[in-house]
């Protein structure tokens, strides 16, 4: 049970490099739903790490925290850019959030919500958008790389049936491949018929079956919260959750590619025909 929340978050790379293979065909509107899906969880797996996975809560450090919280606030209503005094203050809330006991990824989503999109003096200038910008070359080439490694280092010479087939594992693996499709699809179709959304023009409940099923890919999060339910596990384990966050993932990426890769051909075929 201590890995209920392994399969909440969606690998937004993985999930949007899939969709990548499938070249012009895929609808930009699919495109956008995915993303805007793989942040809310992404944000909603931080929360759950930061309330569900946190031990031996510091009170003084979580004042800190929220006073420096305080403070960035005043900056972004008073129109406050500069870049420098944002990251100092942010330096003091991810000790702060450190050593309350709260995982730090909590602090950065924090951070990001308070830096102003556009500047009210100029509107072409966003601050947000250019520490994006800057940020984007060291975190896709050296963090999300390292973090990977580190979290996903799995002996494939000691994979057996046995350990594939582990109650922890086979949970895991169904829960990504069968559980998170299966919500996304069927919470999506149940906001259609009561009119709180509508499908994109042109786009078939199938294609959104597709992109639903993209959502079990649950790598590098999924991988993090394995490591903080699982961290008392003595070695050598009795299971490895990262059997089944894998497998869970390549299944789901293979099935949804296939399911769009089918339906965008076939709608492709018929607009030509």
């Amino acid at each position: 049970m201590a890995g209920w929340a392994i399969p909440i978050a969606t690998d937004t790379a993985f999930s949007l490099g899939i969709l990548s293979l499938l070249g012009q065909r895929v609808p930009i509107s699919l495109k956008v739903f995915l993303v805007s899906l793989a942040i809310f969880d992404d944000v909603g797996a931080i929360l759950i790490i930061a309330f569900f996975f946190s031990a031996h809560l510091s009170a003084v450090m979580m004042w800190t925290a929220g006073l420096c919280l305080v403070v960035l606030f005043f900056l972004n209503r008073n129109g406050v850019t500069g870049i420098p005094l944002y990251a100092l203050v942010s330096l003091v809330m991810w000790t702060a959030v450190l050593q309350s006991g709260v995982y730090t990824t909590l602090a950065g989503v924090l951070l990001a919500m308070y830096i102003p999109l556009t500047d009210k003096r100029n509107r072409t200038h966003s601050p947000l958008r250019i520490l994006e910008q800057e940020l984007h070359t060291a975190v896709a080439f050296v963090t999300l790389p390292l973090f990977a490694f580190f979290n996903a280092g799995v002996s494939l010479s000691e994979v057996s049936l046995e350990s594939v087939m582990h109650p922890v594992s086979l949970g895991i693996t169904l829960g990504l491949f069968l559980g998170k499709p299966l919500g996304v699809y069927i919470f999506c179709m149940a906001g259609i018929q009561l009119g709180i959304a509508r499908l994109p023009m042109g786009i078939p409940a199938i294609q959104l079956c597709g992109v639903a099923i993209l959502c079990g890919i649950g790598f590098t999060m999924s991988l993090f919260i394995g490591g903080l339910a699982f961290e008392e596990v003595q070695q050598p384990a009795l299971f490895d959750e990262r059997i089944g966050i894998l497998l869970g993932s390549l299944l789901s990426a293979i099935a949804g590619y296939l399911v769009l890769w089918l339906t965008l051909s076939k709608t492709a075929s018929q607009v030509n025909d």
